[in-house]
């Protein structure tokens, strides 16, 4: 029953399908192993959002971007942790990717919102699942891809003279076999916020934390890498994700109205953070809070200032869930959130004093989300408070990669005919994260590596 094909990749969500869809269209064929029953995995259940700069949605709403800029807000929002060279194979291939992905059929919100790492608005909406489906429909009409559902890799396949990876061992429907190509394997096998082991590992600090993501994200890729000598970076910036409500199960998306004004206070009623950072930064900061739990408090000009295009701005929507606290004055608010009525009182007077003289001197905010809105004040009844805690979507970190996406061991050398793209790979984020970066990594990732595997078969 062994296989052979043109290029192996091991995982079906947004940077397996990109990079079959890539290699497909150039001439190759290629044999997609997926685990689970179904495709998508994380990036099926994500908010959607992929940041994109200089597209014609944002001329059309009157938004000026570059991919230069783009460079520059990753590199500043990763703190200078991440990779230069990745984050401008992203800058540089991003607008490009957009262009390719409407081609596939992809469908994109014509709203385009700010959001965290962004210094202007480049928040592309997708409906994630739809979007993965695109992808894999568009590639099975080349006639190039089979797709292989419920199929586990179990390792990888090296030549034993040359140590170059071909292929990998498969399980499916109880038999093994071996699937081999000649551009060799691409891990697109996501992250590992399913494998309780492995968080405490590298984030002790989460183990309590909420975990959401693909059933199949238990790192076997990363094993797998990690068995032949590849080498993983990152490993101590796995962060959660702060806005998630903590005993809603239905509702997996954060809601986030810090990024429209709200402010953020835990349960002593008092504010703890610059609410306008990164959301994996405000996760750090909210899990170091009483329980993990914080509150986000909005009035109600900040809940109309939503976007219900926005998953993650849709106050509305979570209005109407049952999900926000509603009262009428700010004493009836603490009262019903069990938090101190008077220092809840002086928090929001304090703020609101702050917004009129224009510096936070407690905090440092100075704008709603990373270098974009002016903060405004929380006055208008009635108000709310959305429950938060921070919930691990994703680990962002992982296998160490060149900027054409092969796979490096611990001296910094390629593991030839190894590969790597989407959640599976570190180096892009760095020490924090921008909104639309995990899903557009994955897009644009699975692209280059495709390309770099199968311009190594033509060499």
């Amino acid at each position: 029953m062994d296989l052979q094909t043109g290029l192996v990749i091991v995982g079906g969500g947004m940077a397996g399908f990109a990079a079959a869809l890539e290699a497909a269209e150039a001439g190759h064929e290629v044999i997609l192993l997926e685990k689970q029953p179904d495709i998508g995995g994380s990036s099926a259940m994500c908010g959607g959002c992929l940041a994109f700069a200089g597209t014609d949605l944002q001329q059309e709403n009157g938004i000026t971007d570059s991919s230069e800029l783009l460079f520059e807000d990753l590199r500043e929002v990763g703190q200078f942790e991440n990779d230069e060279a990745l984050v401008r194979a992203y800058a540089d291939n991003q607008l490009d990717t957009y262009e390719w992905l409407k081609r596939a059929g992809v469908k994109f919100s014509p709203h385009i919102e700010a959001s965290s790492g962004q210094s202007v608005p480049r928040v592309h909406n997708v409906d994630p699942a739809d979007t993965i489906r695109a992808l894999a429909a568009r590639a099975k009409e080349t006639g190039k891809v089979r797709v292989m559902l419920g199929a586990a890799a179990q390792r990888l396949v090296r030549n034993q003279e040359t140590g170059r990876v071909h292929g990998v061992t498969v399980r499916q429907d109880g038999k093994d076999f071996q699937v081999s190509g000649t551009g060799g394997v691409l891990l697109a096998s996501g992250g590992f916020c399913r494998n309780a082991e492995l968080v405490h590992r590298y984030a002790p600090q989460y183990d309590n934390a909420v975990f959401i993501g693909g059933d199949g994200n238990v790192g076997d890729g990363l094993k797998m890498a990690w068995q032949i000598g590849a080498d993983n970076r990152d490993m101590i910036y796995i962060k959660g994700t702060y806005g998630k409500h903590p005993t809603d199960e239905t509702n997996h998306h954060s809601c986030l109205a810090v990024y429209k004004g709200a402010i953020a206070v835990n349960q002593d009623g008092k504010r703890f953070v610059n609410e306008s950072i990164s959301y994996k930064l405000l996760g750090d900061a909210c899990i170091r809070q009483p329980y993990g739990a914080t509150y986000q408090i909005l009035d109600q000009s900040i809940l109309e200032s939503g976007d219900n295009l926005t998953r993650i701005l849709d106050f509305e929507r979570r209005l109407e869930e049952g999900l926000m606290i509603q009262a009428d004055t700010l004493e009836q608010l603490a009262a019903l959130i069990e938090v101190p009525p008077a220092a809840l009182m002086v928090t929001i007077a304090t703020y609101n004093g702050y917004v009129d003289a224009g510096m936070d001197p407690e905090f440092g905010r100075e704008h709603l989300v990373h270098q974009h809105g002016e903060l405004v004040r929380i006055e208008t009844g009635p108000y709310y408070a959305y429950p938060s805690t921070a919930a691990v979507f994703g680990t962002y970190c992982g296998l160490c990669i060149d900027a054409g996406m092969r796979v490096l061991d611990v001296y910094g050398e390629a593991l030839e005919g190894l590969y790597a793209a989407g959640e599976i790979v570190g180096g892009l984020h760095g020490a924090a994260y921008m909104t639309g970066s995990a899903l557009g990594k994955a897009a644009i990732f699975g692209r280059l590596a495709a390309r770099s595997a199968m311009g190594a078969t033509s060499a």
